[in-house]
């Protein structure tokens, strides 16, 4: 990249998060990254450089490691001219969704993370020319907590994606709870894993998003978003599954293209060979706990036909869920067996505030850092620290419960001769495709108090909403027994 010939409109909207903003370029398959700050609390330039580099390092030295290095990709800091930066900011202003207006993009350090678009780049090598598909998904925490500190007995039955459900749409950040659950796609059992994908198509929320040569053509971004049009993707979709136009439009057209579509989505996530090191952590699926979640609607339908959930996870263990769903159990206590060792830690930093860098509580996060994450010992011994080691295992399980996979897809051509790229079938086509992992910043040490509180939030609003599902059929049924009196009029 050739920072003295940057100009603004080669670049364009991508998307963006609470933390940073991503732009993306017309032609060539990179994007830049930048962090958000709210308008009155600018850092540093070094500090935003010391961020990104972060970024980076956790990515490369933590992450890769776990989930294996063709699924990580790094980017690289990058300095770049101020007035790029704020001619960029002000052509991009007007399609950044209201929502997120209230931080501002970095303008003033000229920073920023240089990246693939995995929207449009695969690991392979393809032919720029070739169309190319992207569907994102950010599958949320795939395991109901086993943790003999967890007092809510809720949290051993029901996970905690279908109860947050409940205080989001209660707070009017999503219309309707979704029918998708996080343990269904986690199975590894293809019925599940179908009824998951399916359920995240209905209600995107922000857990789907699919991208046609780059640009965005289906995805949610808050409950003012209209509602989605199965057709209109369908309309996107069938050039890729049916080429030869063999279907005839309408309703079943569209419903046979979202199936070819799940089909091939869940053949690439139970692929995969690149075996990281998240394996050797043997946390599951042989642990103790539970495989299906109460509150699944696949597994309430299953209950009444008599039927029993399969109990235990079928993921190969090359492929990325697994390795995700491993790094995630790092969160061995639960956030209420966690929060009192958080608290010996900030007790520790009060007194010897020096200490804070030894730590490593905001980097390096080097080989030393990664090594102590792989002490899985639960007896507590008192010392800071264990405490330490428990809370650093729950950042990173913390981020892996909220990255994205994102897998591409580009047509095979029919005189292709078969080489390393894998392929996926489809009913009437072929896939090159390729699996990447992102949005794998390590969450903040200081969020700690925020999740806590969060839990306990979550939870007592489900109980609530559970205990007034439950009392009104018995309401109902009171008003029906009470005594009537039957009035005979003359006629």
């Amino acid at each position: 990249m050739d920072q003295g010939k940057m100009d603004e409109n080669e670049w364009g909207y991508h998307g963006e998060g609470n933390k940073s903003l991503v732009v993306a370029h017309a032609q060539r398959c990179v994007v830049l990254r930048f962090l958000k700050f709210p308008p009155n609390r600018k850092k540093a330039s070094e500090e935003v450089f010391q961020h990104l580099q972060n970024i980076v390092d956790f990515g490369k030295n933590v992450m890769k490691e776990f989930l294996g290095e063709n699924y990580v990709h790094c980017g690289e800091v990058v300095q770049l001219p101020l007035d790029f930066v704020k001619q960029l900011c002000l052509k991009i202003q007007s399609e950044r969704p209201e929502s997120r207006c209230d931080k501002d993009l970095d303008t003033l350090s000229g920073y920023a993370l240089c990246l693939p678009n995995l929207a449009r780049l695969q690991t392979y090598h393809f032919a720029e020319h070739r169309p190319i598909l992207c569907v994102e998904i950010k599958p949320k925490c795939g395991f109901i907590p086993s943790s003999s500190a967890v007092t809510h007995e809720m949290k051993h039955k029901v996970c905690r994606y279908c109860m947050h459900q409940h205080l989001k749409v209660a707070t009017g950040k999503w219309k309707q709870i979704s029918k998708y659950c996080p343990l269904d796609l986690y199975s590894g059992n293809k019925q599940r894993m179908y009824f998951a994908l399916k359920s995240l198509l209905q209600e995107a929320q922000n857990n789907l998003k699919i991208f046609k040569n780059g640009e965005l053509i289906y995805g949610c971004k808050d409950a003012r978003s209209p509602a989605v049009d199965w057709r209109e993707l369908a309309h996107h979709l069938k050039p890729f599954f049916y080429p030869s136009n063999g279907l005839a439009s309408g309703p079943h057209c569209a419903r046979a293209v979202i199936r070819e579509l799940v089909r091939v989505i869940t053949r690439v996530l139970l692929s995969g060979s690149d075996k990281g090191r998240a394996s050797a952590l043997k946390l599951g699926p042989g642990s103790p706990g539970p495989c299906v979640c109460e509150a699944s609607p696949f597994s309430r339908s299953l209950r009444h036909q008599g039927k029993s959930s399969l109990e235990h996870s079928g993921l190969p263990k090359g492929c990325l869920l697994y390795q995700t769903l491993q790094v995630q159990m790092l969160d061995l206590l639960d956030i209420e067996g966690l929060y009192p060792l958080y608290r010996r830690v900030e007790r520790y930093l009060e007194e010897f505030p020096e200490q804070r860098k030894a730590l490593q509580i905001d980097g390096p996060y080097d080989e030393a850092f990664y090594q102590k994450l792989l002490d899985l010992s639960t007896e507590d011994d008192g010392t800071v620290a264990f405490a330490l080691t428990k809370v650093q295992q729950y950042r990173v399980a913390m981020t892996a419960k909220d990255c994205s996979i994102m897998i591409a897809l580009s047509p095979c051509l029919q005189d292709a001769s078969s080489d390393q790229r894998p392929v996926v079938p489809a009913s009437r086509s072929r896939f090159a495709f390729s699996v990447s992992v992102l949005d794998l910043d390590l969450k903040p040490y200081e969020s700690i108090p925020h999740q806590y509180r969060l839990d306990g939030k979550i939870v007592s609003y489900y109980s609530k909403a559970v205990r007034a599902k439950d009392a009104a059929p018995v309401s109902a049924r009171l008003k029906e027994s009470e005594d009537c009196t039957l009035v005979l009029h003359k006629v």
